[in-house]
């Protein structure tokens, strides 16, 4: 078995359940007294997040080529960022390393593909939502059409995040406004829809829309577990 390179604390609200979802794979894959071999690196989210804000994503791809060495020396044969939205400094961090970065966005590609989907709604953080670095790589690699939600819908999905469940704090008036924007993606023709941030799935679930949806959380960890079985 090989060891996971756990990147977390953006938020650790979301990073609990890679090391429980990775953990229950390998279990259901190998049985008796197995679990993963990881190794974990928490950050300080306040520090990231400022950065993020201030668009200061040089600085941020340099704090987490920094973290991804360290994994790399404590042992880690793969690195699995426990966020979607730091996908955006990817090419920063696989450049400081030789082991390999298993992109939250070609696992859930993948997952979308195999279904048969080919149009999708995505939820995220502004930053997911509005930049190119997560739409193009799955329009362009997987051959989706992705649909955002508009301009003040965005700033809901992105205010919830940061100052609700990042925080720990689950609203049920979020949670309906979660559920009307969907409905409204789906009105526009998605198939389904991405939770594409780590956090939203302590918010919504799949009683909450009328189309799948793509859990990147669970896709993500899952397919880690399911490299770490891969034979040499």
């Amino acid at each position: 078995m090989k060891v996971i390179g756990l990147i977390g604390g953006m938020s650790w609200e979301s990073t609990l359940p890679y090391y429980r979802l990775i953990n229950e794979e390998i279990k259901v894959r190998m049985g008796g007294l197995h679990s993963a071999k990881i190794v974990l690196y928490s950050v300080d989210f306040h520090e990231v997040e400022r950065l993020q804000h201030a668009g200061d994503w040089s600085a941020a791809g340099t704090l987490l080529a920094d973290v991804a060495q360290r994994v790399e020396k404590a042992g880690a044969d793969v690195l699995v960022l426990c966020t979607n939205t730091m996908h955006k400094v990817a090419a920063a961090v696989e450049s400081a390393v030789r082991i390999p970065l298993l992109h939250i966005a070609d696992a859930t590609g993948e997952c979308i593909r195999a279904a048969g989907i080919g149009t999708v709604g995505l939820l995220g953080t502004r930053f997911t939502m509005e930049q190119a670095f997560y739409k193009d790589r799955l329009g362009q690699n997987y051959g989706l059409r992705i649909i955002t939600p508009g301009e003040a819908d965005c700033e809901i999905v992105h205010g919830i995040i940061y100052e609700e469940l990042c925080l720990g704090r689950v609203v049920d008036r979020s949670r309906s406004e979660y559920r009307r924007i969907m409905a409204a993606l789906v009105g526009r023709g998605a198939e389904a829809i991405i939770l594409g941030c780590t956090e939203i799935t302590l918010l919504v679930g799949p009683s909450d829309a009328t189309v799948p949806l793509f859990d990147t959380t669970s896709i993500h960890a899952r397919k880690a577990a399911e490299w770490a079985l891969r034979d040499p």
